[in-house]
């Protein structure tokens, strides 16, 4: 039976056909036989005990610069529809937050994806605290001295923002490095968010796998290697994809984390780890499916939608 998939994402016309992998997703259901509806994170209302979002009609194609159409603009109950996916890109922010509560209302009548409650209390640098014996050596603090104490503890360390996203933000601090003052006055002065420290993986010259699972279960991985003079891997600040096959410890992650993220309704997720340590699970927006296509020839969005029928079934 064909599905009424609602679609929340970032605007539509900005997307890269050929990396993004919301366009994949939604270009599978419509080869699936599904019917899309497109509209952005500004659009989502709740009015008067309904979960309102005013987009269009969306039809995909694989061409550069003509890639989708809109039909006529209307506004549409999403309780009417079977599934409604949460697409839009992080940061983790009070807006974002704000579309979990809301889409909660509906879900799971009308499925979600991923489940928002989950996404909300399992943004992709907290839910790896659950597993501390999977990850590298990490704090989350916005107190200086704690932040001090870390750095004297293990020397060479990442320091990041605890909800940003796309390696923007992101500093090595290396055992020379005099910045970490200057970075938490920086830091502080533009929200009241603590940061997050890791211990620096030297491993992550060599890649940061994206390991991607469809509810729980591994499907493949691609490796992103930073481009020269980087620490980021992220392919938002240059760093490359490449070929990976996947390892005993990636399984090894993968099976310890996996029923918890299919019990939590987190059907789509992307993993990080360097040197065989898990260092984020992305819930929020993850990426890397057709990289991972091309790579290995795996229909890693068929799997997706495979998933999502069955539960809707």
């Amino acid at each position: 039976m064909p599905l009424k998939v609602a679609i929340q994402m970032d605007p539509i016309g900005a997307v890269d056909i050929d990396a993004d992998s919301t366009f994949r997703i939604a270009e599978e259901a419509q080869a699936r036989g599904h019917h899309l509806f497109y509209y952005t994170p500004d659009m989502l209302a709740y009015q008067e005990g309904r979960v309102t979002a005013r987009g269009w009609p969306l039809e995909l194609r694989r061409a550069k610069g003509d890639h989708f159409s809109l039909g006529d603009p209307r506004e549409v109950d999403l309780s009417e529809f079977d599934v409604v996916w949460l697409r839009q890109d992080p940061p983790f922010d009070m807006g974002y937050i704000t579309s979990t509560h809301i889409l909660e209302r509906i879900h799971p009548a009308t499925l979600v994806v991923n489940d928002p409650f989950w996404v909300r209390n399992y943004p992709e640098k907290l839910l790896v605290l659950d597993f501390p014996d999977l990850t590298p050596p990490t704090t989350i603090a916005r107190d200086l001295a704690t932040l001090k104490d870390f750095k004297h503890r293990h020397g060479d360390i990442i320091l990041k923002p605890l909800y940003g996203n796309g390696g923007a933000g992101v500093f090595r601090l290396d055992p020379n490095d005099r910045n970490l003052n200057s970075l938490h006055e920086l830091f502080t002065g533009i929200n009241r968010e603590p940061l997050i420290a890791q211990k620096f993986l030297p491993d992550v010259s060599a890649g940061d796998k994206r390991v991607i699972l469809v509810d729980g279960e591994a499907v493949g991985a691609i490796n992103r290697v930073p481009a020269t003079g980087e620490t980021r891997s992220n392919m938002h600040v240059g760093g490359r994809a490449e070929k990976v096959e996947m390892s005993e410890r990636d399984l090894e992650i993968c099976a310890r984390i996996g029923p918890l993220l299919r019990e939590k309704g987190q059907i789509f997720v992307g993993i990080d780890v360097i040197g065989g340590w898990l260092t984020e699970i992305n819930v929020t927006s993850p990426t890397g499916i057709q990289e991972l296509e091309r790579f290995d020839g795996i229909n890693v969005a068929g799997a997706i939608w495979q998933a999502i029928e069955a539960r809707r079934a």
